[in-house]
């Protein structure tokens, strides 16, 4: 099953269109999408504007892999659960985001090689529908909770006795 995740608050109609133009050639493949729409509406699924949070996870760790803007909930949550994560930053030049932290964020992980970044709906069609979906990362995997070292430096500097 893949899990299609663009948040809450602003639509991602760019994503939408490329998973839709994609969906018909996956063998198949069951797709659950969350996502507010805008102008484009998909011919291949329908998409859910909200997913409560329990069901939401239900889903996430049920999901073969995640399709994702490059939000840092659903990366940390990809992190955390060690699932296969794809994402494409939302663009400024496209009226997706106010500002391009997507496009530093998902510069910054595909440097450190820790999930999968596409930068365009070409390259998510081509990694898709390619034979190599099967090398796609497993994402780095990080624990639930801060580490004893991180939590030690911040009370030192909280309280530098």
């Amino acid at each position: 099953m893949i899990f299609v995740t663009v948040g809450t608050q602003e639509p991602f109609d760019r994503l939408i269109k490329a998973v839709d133009e994609i969906i018909p050639e996956l063998e198949d493949q069951e797709i659950i999408v969350q996502a507010p729409m805008k102008s484009y509406k998909p011919i291949h699924f329908k998409t859910f504007k909200f997913i409560d949070p329990i069901k939401y996870n239900m889903i996430f760790n049920r999901a073969d892999f995640i399709i994702s803007h490059a939000g840092m909930g659903t990366i940390l949550s990809a992190m955390t659960t060690g699932k296969t994560l794809i994402i494409m930053p939302r663009l400024i030049k496209y009226g997706e985001h106010r500002n391009e932290h997507q496009l530093h964020t998902a510069k910054k992980f595909k440097s450190l090689n820790y999930i999968n970044v596409v930068d365009d709906e070409n390259e998510l069609k081509a990694v898709l529908l390619g034979k190599n979906k099967q090398q796609l990362l497993v994402s780095k995997r990080m624990g639930e909770y801060a580490s004893d070292e991180l939590i030690d430096s911040i009370r030192k500097y909280i309280n530098p006795k």
